[in-house]
């Protein structure tokens, strides 16, 4: 396990290293450290601006043989968002690193966490919030393959669907009270009385009886939640989550 200091020391040492590449126009310190809001679990969140579109790969390259090299990485992966390629890091010490990089008329915050270290950001141009409509989708959508895993003693699968109903559900109910929807990043922060609706959803054995009443346990959760950010999308849909429930009966 990594330490703070370990960490603090890490990203210092890769802030001193992009001041030192001129390829790297600007870099921002994101995610909970530029909230202040860290803690012992944190993770290293940095992002940087790239000189040019041509400087990129090599960048990446370097970069990444960088964190291998010296800090012993032992895995990355890419997450590419559009401009933006975040690279991910796994340190032996179990330490997470995340690389954001973008060319440099790119470069700004695109949430409130991101506090500049060096070099200019443009305008910031935080990124749209899922929208409860699309979630709702999602979330009928894992409930009628729930029904149907269910139906046909795929069990494994069901359980999948079944999560898949109940973490879309949680993320409309942190939608209604000004959460983050994302990642379940602040379910625990829902009034306790809206995450008991959904305890009983979890699937405690895998088994069809079992799966049965979670099913119907999460559906249930589900079409209490819809009204809250949804009243017409809610009421055109009533009628099948009460069949799908049914159908389980």
């Amino acid at each position: 396990m990594f330490t703070p200091e370990e960490r603090a020391c890490l990203r210092s040492n890769l802030l001193e290293m992009a001041h030192n590449d001129q390829r790297i126009t600007g870099a921002a310190i994101t995610g909970s450290a530029a909230a202040s809001r860290e803690d012992q679990w944190s993770d290293v969140d940095l992002a940087f601006g790239v000189d040019t579109a041509a400087s990129l790969p090599s960048v990446l390259a370097d970069w990444t043989a960088h964190i291998y090299d010296r800090h012993r990485a032992v895995h990355h992966l890419d997450v590419i968002s559009g401009p933006w390629t975040y690279r991910v890091f796994l340190l032996p010490n179990t330490l997470q690193v995340d690389l954001a990089f973008v060319v440099d008329t790119e470069f700004r915050a695109l949430a409130p966490t991101f506090r500049l270290m060096f070099g200019k950001a443009n305008e910031p141009r935080h990124a749209s919030p899922p929208q409860p409509a699309d979630i709702i989708g999602l979330a009928w959508l894992y409930a009628l393959h729930a029904r149907t895993c269910i139906a046909r003693r795929k069990l494994w699968q069901a359980e999948y669907m079944i999560s898949g109903v109940r973490d879309n559900a949680l993320a409309l109910a942190c939608i209604r009270h000004g959460l983050s929807s994302v990642n379940g990043r602040d379910i625990d922060l829902l009034p306790s009385e809206v995450r008991a609706q959904f305890e009983d959803s979890l699937v405690r054995r895998l088994d069809t009886d079992e799966l049965s009443r979670a099913f119907r346990a999460v559906i249930d959760g589900l079409a209490n939640v819809i009204p809250s950010v949804d009243d017409v999308l809610a009421e055109r849909l009533r009628k099948v989550l009460t069949a799908l429930n049914e159908t389980l009966l």
